[in-house]
C-alpha cells in the first residue's frame, strides 16, 4: 500500500504497535538534542539512571538559552553540562555557537533519521526529511539510554502547497496562515506533512521556519520531503554525502487534507497574546511600535537577516524604534560579516546581540511597558518577553524591518522599493569544528556541580486515597510559560527544583507558592482546554509535583506537558462533561478513591467533591504503559529497574 512520508519514517523505526491512528506505538530514536534550559535536568536524570554511555547514534547538548552571566549560576551550569557530555558521550556546543535547532540542522540533521529533543521546537528538523519530535527532558534521557519513545500513532494532515510566494511574502507568512486555519490546538496528535509543487521554490531553511512553528499548532511533528532543496543545503554545509532522498509514495493518501495556494498569500501578523490571533498586516497597520526584533529558531536563516539588511541599506530607522538583531549562529554571523550585510545593519543603527535565543525566551531585550514589539520569534504568550504587560506581535522579517523604518506596523509591500535580491551561497563556513565531539574512548569523568545544582527530588507514589483542596482553577490555553515562567531571573534556577518552584503558577496566582507551602500536602489543579501548551519544559511538571500537585484535571491537554506530568507521577485527567468544569470551585476539597485501581479497571475515575457530596465522572486517555509509570511513582524509578538493572 502506498504510504505518505510520515508513515514511512515511523514504519522504518517502529519497535512496537501499528500505524493505525490513535494506537500506542514505540519508535527507535536515532538522535537527541537538549539545550541548557532543559539539559541540566536531562544530565541529572542520566546520572540518576546510572547510565555509562549514550545508546543513540548521536546526542548533542547546546548552550543557547541561559547566556546572561549576571552571577555564577549560568556559568556553573555550562561547566556542568560540558562535564556531563564528556562523561556520557554527547557532543557539546559551547555558549555563542548558536541556537540548537539551526546548528543541529547544519551539523547533524540527516534525512530519514529520528530526532527527539528536549525543546518543543525540535520539530524544525522535519524540514530535512526527518521525523523530529519535541519531548520532556526525562523522555529524552530515556532515549539516550536506549529506551524507545512511546506515543500514540498520530493522524497525518497532508498540506498541499501550490503556486509561488509573491514578493514581500515569505515562509513566516505560510506558517501564520496555517495557524490562522488550525489554531493553537488544531493539530494535537497530528503530523503535518507538506507536499506539492509549491515546495519547488522553498529552501530547506524556508521549510525550517514552517516546521519550527508547527509546535504552535500542537503538532507532534512537521514533515517535508528530502529533495533537491535539502541536497543543496547539505552541500552548503559540506555534508552532501549525508543526503538521502525521502518522499511519499506515488498515490499516498492522508487522514486529513488541506491546500494552500502560495500565490494568494499576503503579509500576515499574529496579534497579542497568542500565535493563532492572525490577521493581515494591513488590518493593524499604523499602530506605533517600540521594537522590531529579528532572530530566533523560528527565523534563523541567512536570508532572514540578509533581506532586512538590504531593505534598510542607506535608510534611517524611525527615531523611537529599537531594531534588535539576534543572530542565530556563529556561522551566520561570519557570513553576514563577509557579505557586508552586517555592516548595513549596524550603519542603520541596529542593536547587535550575542548568538543565542535571547529575547525569544525573555533572556534580555524585554520591550518597554505597554509598547508594541514586532518579533520573528515563534511565540507571544503573555509576559514571555520579560515584560508583564507586553504587546508582542509575530511577523516575518520583511514586516518587522519595514515597520522599524516607518515607526508603525507597516505592510512591507508599501515600502517605496523593489524586493531585495538574495541567493543562498553555494557554501557556508563549516561550523562543526566549533563543537566538542564525544571522547573516542570513554573515561571516568567527575561531574562539575556548582552550589546551585541540586539533585532531583524523590517523589512517592500516588496514595490509595487521593484527597486535597483544589488549589488553583485556571482557564483555557494555559501555557507552560504561565505554569512556570522563563526569563533572566528564573531560567538560571533550572537545575534547582526547590528554588525554581517558588515561581510556579506565579503569572496566574502570585500567592500559589505560599499557599502550597502552607498546605504542605496533596492538592489538585483544574484547567480548561489545551492546558500546558507551548514549551517542553518539564520543570512546569516537576515544580508542580514538588509543591504537592498530584492531579491535574482539564478539558484537554497539550501532548508534551501531559506526558511530563505522567513522568513525574502527576495524574492527568479529563472532564467527561465540560459543564462539570463549572461545578468545581477553587478551594473545594476533592477526593479520588483508589485512582490506579479505577484506571486499570475502565480508564476512568470518579471524583468526589467532599464539600457538596457530588460526584463527577472523569475520563482518562492513559495507555497501560502510562498507568504503569504512574503506579511506579514516575519514570525514573520504573526505567532504572526495567532497563538499566545491569548497567551499573
Amino acid at each position: 500500500m502506498a504510504m505518505n512520508l510520515a508513515q514511512k519514517l515511523i514504519k522504518s523505526h517502529l519497535v512496537s504497535g501499528s500505524l493505525e491512528p490513535g494506537s500506542p506505538i514505540e519508535i527507535k530514536i536515532d538522535q537527541t538534542l537538549a539545550q541548557d534550559g532543559t539539559g541540566t535536568l536531562v544530565m541529572l536524570e542520566l546520572e540518576a539512571l546510572g547510565l555509562s554511555q549514550i545508546k543513540t547514534e548521536l546526542s548533542a547538548q547546546y548552550v543557547d538559552h541561559n547566556l546572561l552571566q549576571t552571577d555564577f549560576k549560568n556559568a556553573d551550569d555550562h561547566l556542568f553540562l560540558q562535564s556531563a557530555c564528556r562523561k556520557f558521550g554527547l557532543w557539546f556546543s559551547r555558549p555563542g555557537n548558536g541556537v540548537s535547532h539551526p546548528v543541529h540542522m547544519a551539523c547533524f540533521d540527516i534525512p530519514g533519521k529520528t530526532l527527539l529533543g528536549a525543546d518543543s521546537h525540535t520539530c524544525a528538523a522535519g524540514s530535512m526529511g526527518m521525523l523530529a519530535i519535541g519531548a520532556g527532558g526525562l523522555q529524552v534521557a530515556m532515549a539516550i539510554a536506549g529506551v524507545p519513545f512511546a506515543l500514540k500513532m498520530p493522524k497525518v494532515l497532508g498540506v498541499k502547497l501550490e503556486g509561488e510566494l509573491p514578493p514581500w511574502v515569505s515562509a513566516k507568512d505560510i506558517i501564520l496562515e496555517m495557524l490562522r486555519r488550525q489554531t493553537v490546538k488544531g493539530c494535537v496528535n497530528k503530523i503535518v506533512e507538506y507536499h506539492g509543487p509549491g515546495l519547488a521554490n522553498l529552501t530547506a531553511m524556508d521549510r525550517h521556519v514552517i516546521a519550527n512553528m508547527g509546535q504552535e499548532m500542537g503538532t507532534t511533528a512537521s514533515v517535508f520531503p528530502a529533495d533537491e532543496a535539502v541536497k543543496a543545503f547539505l552541500k552548503q554545509q559540506h555534508r552532501e554525502s549525508d543526503y538521502v532522498e525521502m518522499k511519499a509514495d506515488e498515490g499516498a493518501s492522508y487522514d486529513e487534507e488541506d491546500t494552500i495556494n502560495l500565490s494568494d498569500l499576503e503579509p500576515l501578523i499574529a496579534c497579542p497574546s497568542s500565535p493563532d490571533k492572525v490577521v493581515t498586516v494591513r488590518e493593524v497597520a499604523g499602530r506605533p511600535i517600540y521594537q522590531s526584533y529579528i532572530g530566533s529558531s523560528a527565523n534563523p536563516g541567512l536570508r532572514d537577516f540578509a533581506i532586512p539588511a538590504r531593505i534598510v541599506a542607506g535608510r534611517r530607522l524611525a527615531d523611537d524604534v529599537s531594531f534588535d538583531i539576534n543572530p542565530t549562529s556563529r556561522q551566520l554571523l561570519e557570513e553576514l560579516s563577509r557579505s557586508g550585510d552586517l555592516t548595513k545593519l549596524l550603519e542603520v543603527g541596529a542593536r547587535l546581540h550575542q548568538t543565542g535565543c535571547g529575547g525569544c525566551i525573555g533572556m534580555g531585550q524585554a520591550p518597554a511597558t505597554g509598547r508594541i514589539s514586532l518579533r520573528t520569534v515563534p511565540r507571544n504568550f503573555p509576559g514571555r518577553s520579560g515584560t508583564a504587560d507586553d504587546q508582542v506581535y509575530l511577523c516575518s522579517p520583511e514586516t518587522a524591518t519595514a515597520s522599524a523604518l516607518k515607526g508603525v506596523i507597516t505592510d512591507p509591500r508599501d515600502l517605496d522599493m523593489d524586493y531585495p535580491s538574495f541567493s543562498e551561497p553555494e557554501y557556508l563556513p563549516d561550523i562543526r569544528p566549533l563543537l566538542q565531539p564525544p571522547q573516542e574512548i570513554p573515561v571516568a569523568v567527575e561531574l562539575i556541580k556548582g552550589p546551585n545544582i541540586k539533585p532531583l527530588p524523590n517523589f512517592d507514589k500516588l496514595p490509595n486515597i487521593l484527597t486535597g483542596p483544589l488549589l488553583l482553577k485556571a482557564g483555557d490555553n494555559v501555557s507552560t510559560d504561565e505554569i512556570l515562567p522563563a526569563g533572566a531571573e528564573i531560567l538560571p534556577l533550572r537545575s534547582n527544583i526547590p528554588a525554581i518552584s517558588r515561581y510556579t503558577f506565579s503569572r496566574i496566582d502570585e500567592n500559589f507558592y505560599q499557599r502550597a507551602m502552607k498546605l504542605n500536602g496533596d492538592c489538585f489543579v483544574v484547567g480548561g482546554e489545551n492546558y500546558g501548551q507551548g514549551s517542553s519544559r518539564e520543570h512546569a511538571a516537576v515544580s508542580s509535583r514538588f509543591l504537592g500537585v498530584r492531579c491535574i484535571i482539564a478539558k484537554s491537554m497539550a501532548r508534551i506537558h501531559r506526558r511530563n506530568l505522567i513522568n513525574f507521577g502527576v495524574l492527568p485527567l479529563l472532564f467527561e462533561n465540560f459543564d462539570d468544569y463549572d461545578r468545581i470551585e477553587q478551594d473545594s476539597i476533592l477526593e479520588i478513591d483508589k485512582p490506579i485501581a479505577q484506571l486499570k479497571s475502565n480508564n476512568s475515575v470518579k471524583l468526589l467533591i467532599k464539600s457538596s457530596g457530588e460526584t463527577i465522572n472523569l475520563r482518562s486517555d492513559l495507555s497501560a504503559d502510562e498507568i504503569e509509570v504512574l503506579e511506579a511513582g514516575g519514570m525514573i524509578n520504573q526505567v532504572r529497574e526495567k532497563y538499566l538493572s545491569n548497567e551499573k
